[in-house]
């Protein structure tokens, strides 16, 4: 049996996920086989050989560019920019897994900056029935009230039911058979919501009722407002607070653990030495950026609620 585990990257991430990526491979059993796909559409062959470099007789590193003509309906508009910020493709890739490997009836999408802990393979070994993906309640965001507001109200759906869509064990059979692709491309070209999430809000929406809930450990995410998980399986340092920016992130001792064991150590390492307080308050007010979408989508006739109203949008 393989187990195959996805990343979605672009070049720039590369450092990040070659740290996660030597997570996975201390914490993989010798006994199982591993295949680990990079999603991208610009790795350099330079990196291509940095992150091919953690491959063993047992972990395969296979690389696949996206092309364009696949993700041709989403368009470089303010609706699908990242954190409402900017524009990057990658975060879409996830979407399209199940479609571009048919042989796979399972699989694991993890985002790059996250660390593992134990063995993907636990996760995979998750039994999904009839729903459509497993994932972890998106905890960054229960202490956030303009983020409740939004999703109580623009997205119509329960704040301890929205999932975060970093790490996800995807039933790709059920998405091939639901057709999930053809029907997030008709939701997204027809009405095409503005998103605070944009990806992670319809998956959400479009799999409402047929998600099943992980334990939390296995997407723990920093956040002040709560204890740290004590053994967490896989870290994920959404947002922006990333501990290669910030130095006292909750968990940041297990991002640097691991990244001491990469070529990139001293790289990261100065990066967060030179990151500057400037910086550091640019990105708190990322945050601020990302929120005031709240404000304007509330009001929007053609917002998840409204249309929800007029049918359902779930399979």
């Amino acid at each position: 049996m393989t187990i195959p585990v996805f990343y979605s990257i672009s070049d720039d991430y590369t450092k990040y996920a070659a740290v996660s990526l030597n997570s996975l491979v201390k914490h993989a059993n010798s006994a199982n086989d591993y295949t680990v796909y990079f999603l991208n559409q610009d790795l350099t062959d330079e990196h291509k050989k940095d992150l091919a470099a953690f491959g063993s007789d047992n972990i395969h590193i296979k690389f696949y560019t996206i092309d364009e003509q696949v993700v041709e309906a989403i368009e470089d508009r303010p609706e699908n920019y990242l954190k409402a910020d900017f524009f990057t493709m990658s975060i879409f890739y996830r979407l399209y897994i199940p479609d571009l490997f048919p042989q796979y009836d399972k699989a694991i999408y993890i985002d790059a900056d996250t660390i593992i802990n134990e063995d993907i393979a636990n996760l995979y070994e998750t039994e999904l029935g009839n729903n459509l993906f497993g994932a972890c309640m998106d905890s960054s965001i229960q202490y956030v009230p303009k983020m409740i507001t939004y999703i109580k109200e623009v997205l119509a759906l329960d704040p301890k039911k929205y999932i975060n869509s970093g790490v996800l064990v995807l039933n790709c059979q059920a998405f091939r058979d639901e057709h999930f692709v053809a029907h997030f491309t008709d939701l997204l070209t027809k009405y095409h919501f503005d998103c605070i999430a944009t990806d992670q809000d319809y998956l959400n929406e479009i799999c409402e009722g047929r998600i099943f809930y992980l334990d939390p450990k296995w997407d723990a995410m920093p956040n002040e407002n709560t204890e740290a998980i004590a053994q967490p399986g896989i870290i994920h340092y959404n947002l922006f607070f990333k501990p290669w920016h910030f130095a006292d992130v909750q968990y940041a001792q297990y991002f640097w653990d691991n990244a001491k064991e990469t070529k990139f150590y001293a790289e990261l390492k100065a990066g967060l030495d030179n990151y500057t307080d400037k910086e550091r308050e640019q990105d708190r007010n990322k945050l601020n950026f990302m929120l005031s979408k709240e404000d304007k989508t509330i009001k929007d006739p053609q917002n998840w609620a409204q249309v929800k109203k007029q049918g359902p949008v779930t399979l």
